[in-house]
């Protein structure tokens, strides 16, 4: 295993999963590919203006569609998405939803213990073996009476190390070690596999911002089913669209995932995120009002999500909707009825959008949005047919930010500080799926937050009340909600929180600070 170190302390089971010839997989994929991905990192910094690429008309005009999707992926009218902690993994096994979005990136945190202990949780669930036994003596286990949801892992995005893994005298790249590790540990399909369907390859790939970065990760499956034996296609791979260059560039991620493809997801917040970041510094039209009143119905987002399904569908692939992130409160019935009729508002106009599923975080989520899709679809598994060509998206409605109305407020400052503070304060715990304020919130949560601060105070903007928003008001506001917190970990929250909200120069993630200060 020359050129391979393991830098990271030892998790209990970690030696069935680093193993040498696993880690010698990853290496192979890291030496080959870990150049080109380098690159497009380093391509990211270079914006561009946003428009649909003239180089590439011909992929646009052109008649192709994706591969045909396997049976397992199919019927996705209701996914569960959450993180690989052993507990999380069984309920969402048991939610009786069609696919669980097993996430060891936003709803993650890349803690050693968690990078290696999701390894182990995916490797029991695509066997069946999975059991675990609370601190308190509860007992969880898969049940029998329920079908079990197709597993479909979201590695890293290219953006991200693993500096606990070092190849050749550099950290691995992240998302190499997340596929590399769970491709060659499930994809194989063995006789414990292949009777549970639990442990096919299938993966979802987040914050692509180009085609060039699809074509990576296409390159990347090639060659890992090959030096595996797996046959070319095995791989099935859902992309989110949570970049504003991506939502240029739908049809050509399609295309070059085209053997690998199995559809598009309407990754909203972190689009709003990406929206923010864009465009931070380009001056009074490109900045956003509150994140709450950003609904999914103005017409900016709006014409992003219909463009997402008409080119899905016209393809031959999946169009997934975005998040309900509400977490259902046994005490307060009536801020939870208040939340469920939002949520089935949302999946309602998905469903009547033509999306074939939608994303729900929390188990008691799966029958309302279930319900609204089998009204739906009937005996349909998916909404392929639908085909939209009524649809018609122009880059001036996907830049159309004064389209969101509202502006920027008191109530939506303190709730930035507030939440991102708090995420950070779950984030360096080790806990990347926090529940605040009956949201389940991931690290789309917290850097919309601290985004929107930045620009708001680089861009001059005044409160609805009359008061500009300052660095001042900022850390004025920040030494409040400490004053409401305690843990651990906040002084570093706090520290971290104002760092990428107020530094002169943009963190582009502040998971990457965020890397740095963690064991």
């Amino acid at each position: 295993m020359s050129g391979v170190r393991v830098l990271g302390g030892e998790v209990e089971r970690g030696d069935e999963i680093l193993t040498p010839d696993a880690l010698e997989f990853v290496a192979g994929l890291h030496r080959d590919f870990a150049a080109t991905r380098d690159e497009l990192i380093a391509r990211r910094a270079r914006r561009r203006p946003l428009g649909f690429l003239p180089e590439t008309r011909s992929v646009r005009d052109g008649d192709w569609t994706v591969a045909e999707a396997p049976e397992p992926l199919r019927d996705r009218r209701v996914e569960i998405t959450g993180p690989t902690e052993r507990k999380m993994t069984i309920n969402a096994l048991n939610s009786g939803a069609k696919v669980w979005l097993a996430d060891l990136e936003d709803a993650n945190t890349p803690h050693w213990h968690n990078v290696v202990s999701g390894q182990v949780n995916l490797y029991d669930a695509a066997r069946g073996t999975i059991e675990h036994t609370s601190p308190e003596g509860k007992r969880y286990a898969l049940r029998d009476d329920v079908a079990r949801p197709t597993i479909v892992v979201r590695p890293r995005g290219w953006h991200l190390p693993e500096r606990h893994v070092e190849i050749d005298g550099r950290p691995a790249v992240g998302a190499l070690v997340d596929f590399g590790l769970h491709f060659f540990h499930n994809a194989l399909g063995g006789a414990e596999n292949r009777a549970t369907g639990l442990g096919r390859p299938y993966y979802y790939l987040p914050k692509m911002e180009s085609h060039l970065e699809a074509r990576l990760w296409n390159d990347v499956f090639t060659a890992a089913q090959q030096r595996l034996g797996v046959p070319h296609g095995t791989v099935r791979a859902t992309v989110l669209i949570e970049t504003i260059p991506a939502a240029f560039e739908m049809d050509e991620i399609l295309y070059e995932l085209r053997d690998h493809a199995s559809g598009l997801n309407a990754g909203r917040w972190d689009y709003l995120f990406s929206i923010i970041k864009y465009f931070r510094d380009a001056g009074s039209d490109f900045v956003l009002p509150d994140r709450n009143s950003i609904t999914m119905t103005v017409p900016f987002m709006r014409a992003y999500t219909e463009l997402l399904v008409r080119t899905c569908h016209k393809r031959g692939a999946f169009a997934m909707g975005g998040m309900a992130a509400f977490i259902p409160n046994r005490r307060d019935p009536e801020v939870t009825a208040q939340a469920l009729e939002k949520v089935r508002a949302d999946k309602t106009r998905e469903a009547g959008d033509g999306f074939d599923g939608s994303w729900v975080a929390h188990p008691d989520l799966v029958p309302v949005c279930r319900e609204i899709f089998d009204a739906k679809l009937g005996d349909k598994p998916n909404q392929l047919d639908v085909l939209r060509p009524e649809v018609s998206v122009t880059a001036e409605q996907l830049l159309d930010f004064t389209s969101a109305g509202g502006g920027a407020t008191r109530a939506g400052v303190e709730s930035a500080v507030d939440v991102g503070v708090r995420y950070l304060l779950s984030w360096l715990g080790g806990n990347g799926a926090a529940a605040i304020h009956n949201l389940m919130e991931d690290a789309a949560t917290a850097e919309i937050s601290r985004s929107q601060l930045w620009q708001w105070v680089h861009n001059d903007v005044v409160l609805d009340d009359g008061t500009p928003v300052t660095a001042e008001l900022v850390r004025t506001v920040l030494a409040q909600v400490k004053e409401k917190l305690d843990g651990e970990h906040l002084d570093l929250a706090v520290e971290l929180f104002e760092q990428v909200a107020l530094a002169d120069e943009f963190v582009d993630f502040l998971t990457l600070p965020a890397y740095e200060r963690i064991g």
